[in-house]
């Protein structure tokens, strides 16, 4: 059953807006949250700090409160940061989860997105019946590129895309969480309690070989990997050191040249000592994916950025000229998940 281009488009009253809260000017962001916000319980802790459900005590409406975690000797929240994290107010998409308001004085940061209940990782690490439906796959990946496609025609990378950061819901829809933070607060590697918070196993090869200018297309390859993931329900490169990530990535890839990779043996920490890895076949890698599946996971995870495909470009992909939303056991399924 073949559905519509945009077969996903929630209507926007499913997602309700907060209505902003104003900086505190006299008393500080905890009054303020405390005055807003019924803090219901600590969900997580996650690159950037301290994450709560709360609930908003006018409206009802439950949202994620995020406590931005700044280092013990800076000075207060840079203002480059505001300016970052007050622009992605107007990144409004249905596959992108919203940021409702900014609470912030000298010290502290709080930031307020709508609610969701389950991430990709904690749902396919629920999943029993081994791999994902097919169609699921399809249907999320679509969404994820629409999402990706639409921040960057907005001129926003995302730089940590994984699956802990894509929040599902009941209705089937999937949303890209922490958009552009990477870019206000740069991109931890462990938290101030020592826990490592950021996976290599997304990282683009050229940012592991030291590339200081890289763009949009590190997002792709990060997408790439989740879609391997998705299929297989296994990290496709699953890394424990940098160099490890590389060479997990050459045994699957082939190691880069100046023939597939123009200019890689220019970048800053590549070696001419690398061993040399064949490249293997992709039907090997992803033996449930089809002919066009495997085309368009080929597309997303070359090796020279400028040959990668765009996420406007993946969208018009052959793979997705039939997509389903799954069957009725599927959705309940998916509903239980999320509830």
């Amino acid at each position: 059953f073949c559905f519509p281009p945009c077969f996903f488009n929630p209507p926007q009253s499913a997602v309700t807006a907060t209505p902003p809260l104003p900086s505190p000017v006299g008393g500080s962001p905890m009054e303020a949250i405390q005055e807003s916000f019924q803090k219901v319980e600590k969900i997580g802790e996650g690159t950037y700090g301290v994450v709560y459900k709360a609930r908003n005590k006018r409206t009802g409406q439950l949202v994620a409160l995020k406590k931005i975690r700044l280092d013990a000797e800076s000075e207060g929240v840079p203002s480059t940061a505001i300016r970052e994290i007050s622009l992605l107010k107007e990144l409004k998409h249905p596959n992108i989860v919203k940021l409702l308001d900014v609470i912030h004085s000298q010290k502290k940061l709080y930031i307020v997105f709508e609610y969701l209940s389950q991430d990709l990782k904690k749902y396919m690490d629920s999943c029993q019946s081994g791999a994902l439906p097919l169609s699921l796959v399809k249907n999320y990946l679509f969404q994820l590129l629409q999402g990706v496609s639409f921040c960057h025609s907005h001129r926003v990378i995302h730089r940590d895309l994984k699956p802990q950061n894509l929040l599902i819901n009941e209705a089937g829809a999937i949303k890209l969480a922490d958009f552009g933070l990477a870019r206000a607060f740069g991109v931890p590697l462990r938290t101030y309690t020592h826990e490592v918070v950021v996976t290599l196993w997304y990282r683009a090869p050229e940012i592991l070989l030291g590339c200081r200018y890289y763009s949009t297309p590190v997002d792709i390859w990060s997408i790439g990997c989740i879609f391997a993931e998705m299929m297989t329900r296994k990290a496709l490169f699953p890394g424990d050191s940098e160099i490890d990530q590389l060479f997990q990535i050459f045994r699957i890839l082939g190691t880069p040249t100046e023939v597939t990779w123009p200019g890689v043996t220019q970048l800053p920490d590549y070696k001419g000592s690398f061993p040399r890895w064949p490249k293997k076949e992709m039907k090997d890698i992803v033996p449930n994916l089809d002919r066009d599946g495997r085309d368009l996971l080929t597309q997303l995870l070359l090796y020279d950025p400028s040959k990668r495909i765009s996420a406007k470009a993946a969208l018009n992909h052959q793979y997705f000229l039939c997509r389903s939303s799954g069957t009725p056991e599927q959705r309940h399924a998916l509903r239980r998940e999320c509830r």
